[in-house]
């Protein structure tokens, strides 16, 4: 990457500061360009989900995985809860999405408290394993609440088998008008479900799989109290990258950790962060770092900044750390403050491997918690920030109230925070899909059919305010 006129401000930069410039290209199609990263964790798209607790879980993580990104479980999870999400994420079908399953006995209430869980916004009823029908929320407007699903449930009209071509299922969907698919094996048993848009996108995107073909999770582990032993059981229980996290990486505890982490011989990439300049990266990476995660207070729920004073725009601490990072032969997450694809562009652009996104991703049917609307009936999810009194509280209720009191005394970050689902873009894959759409396009523009191409090919310039402005849309006219 270099600058417009090949000379850097002297100012830092953000994502909004910056815009790049359309160059010769011969790459033909969006769809020519390969998105796959190259540090290392076998992600086929540079997306990653924070490790908040109030956006990254199960269903978060078999998601994105199957569409080619990584989730990054949280490290206030109890190691066997992480054990078995990290077992049912990678025993998930790689084209069919895990549907809601209910009984025929259970109640259009439960089926309506759990329908929102996943995007598709259906259920399955099975009897002894087997799929007899589907419970859309439509089929419970207006019915009792305590009526049972087996009276309001649709016949399933387009079955499946466990093999099925996406193309094939699409042309299957398309043909008997009907929103959802439901797949079975040999013997009858549920398999999965698909909609259209998710047999194009099966056709679209490749799934993160570890060797033996399971989806791929991360976990992370902080740097207090027995981090080896911590690591070990994470290492044990199948996690195919490991982030030793914290919000100040470049301080003694932290390198403790990662030597302590090293010493266990991981075959899997070691995150270490967070940080925002060249001597912390170079820290972390001469600490056993494989990839260093950069970004102190850009995020949505994150107050650092105001509390302390302390950070760095995110654009330029990228844009120096990955370039540590590359004279090293290591990699760059950039984590936080991407707020519109253009922005996962200028990262990866900046010399990022991956993005990591967290609150844009909170208000998703596939983020944990509950769906809520408010009094305009508006569905949203809660979210809070991981330095927050409510994170604090969940990180330390083992310990004694004394000393839980004196922590909540000097919380940071926000403790709620409502998210609100886009309705045209409700669930995850819907973001992704903007998402990579928009990165596929910058990498057109500047004529790269790979990410090590957007990077070696993009030429950034300095903006000011009034052009930041000029180049969003206006959703009415002047």
């Amino acid at each position: 990457m270099r600058f417009l006129d090949d000379t850097a401000p002297g100012h830092d930069l953000t994502y909004d500061d910056v815009f790049m410039v359309p160059r010769h290209s011969s790459v033909a199609s969006r769809y020519d360009v390969d998105l796959a990263t190259t540090d290392g964790t076998g992600a086929t798209l540079p997306l990653v989900v924070a490790n908040m607790t109030a956006i990254a879980g199960k269903r978060m993580a078999e998601t994105i995985a199957r569409r080619g990104g990584l989730a990054v479980i949280p490290q206030d999870i109890p190691t066997s809860v992480v054990a078995d999400v990290v077992a049912f994420v990678k025993s998930r079908d790689l084209v069919f999405d895990t549907p809601i399953e209910l009984t025929r006995s259970q109640t259009v209430a439960e089926a309506l408290s759990l329908i929102p869980k996943r995007a598709h916004r259906a259920a399955v009823v099975v009897e002894d394993g087997r799929p007899v029908g589907i419970v859309s929320e439509a089929d419970c407007v207006e019915v009792d609440r305590f009526a049972q699903v087996q009276h309001v449930m649709q016949p399933i009209s387009v079955r499946l088998a466990a093999d099925a071509d996406p193309r094939a299922a699409f042309d299957a969907l398309h043909a008997a008008h009907a929103p959802m698919a439901v797949a079975v094996d040999d013997d009858g048993a549920l398999v999965g479900v698909l909609t259209r848009t998710g047999a194009l996108r099966a056709t679209l995107y490749n799934p993160a799989v570890d060797a033996s073909g399971g989806l791929r999770i991360a976990a992370a582990v902080g740097v207090n109290g027995d981090v080896a032993l911590k690591a070990k059981e994470l290492l044990e229980a199948g996690v195919d990258c490991l982030v030793v996290d914290t919000a100040h990486g470049h301080q003694d505890r932290m390198l403790e950790a990662l030597a302590a982490v090293r010493a266990l011989d991981p075959q899997v990439p070691v995150v270490a962060g967070n940080v925002v300049d060249a001597d912390g990266t170079r820290a972390l990476i001469g600490a056993g770092a494989d990839i260093v995660k950069v970004g102190v207070g850009p995020g949505a729920m994150c107050t650092t900044r105001m509390m302390t004073g302390v950070g760095r725009p995110q654009f330029s601490a990228v844009l120096e750390c990955a370039a540590a990072a590359r004279d090293l032969g290591k990699h760059v997450w950039a984590d936080g403050g991407v707020r519109h694809p253009r922005d996962v562009a200028l990262a990866l652009a900046a010399g990022a491997s991956a993005v990591m996104v967290g609150s844009w991703f909170a208000g998703t049917h596939e983020s944990p918690g509950d769906l809520m609307h408010d009094a305009d009936g508006r569905a949203f999810k809660v979210s809070f920030g991981m330095a927050s009194a409510r994170a604090v509280a969940n990180r330390t209720s083992t310990e004694s109230a004394y000393d839980r009191a004196r922590k909540g005394l000097y919380e940071e970050g926000i403790s709620s925070s409502r998210m609100y689902l886009d309705p045209a873009r409700p669930g995850v894959e819907d973001l992704i899909d903007e998402i990579c759409s928009g990165v596929r396009s910058a990498c057109t523009y500047a004529g790269a059919a790979s990410l090590a191409e957007l990077h070696e090919r993009a030429v950034v310039g300095v903006q000011s305010t009034a052009g930041f402005t000029e180049g969003r849309p206006l959703s009415t006219s002047w």
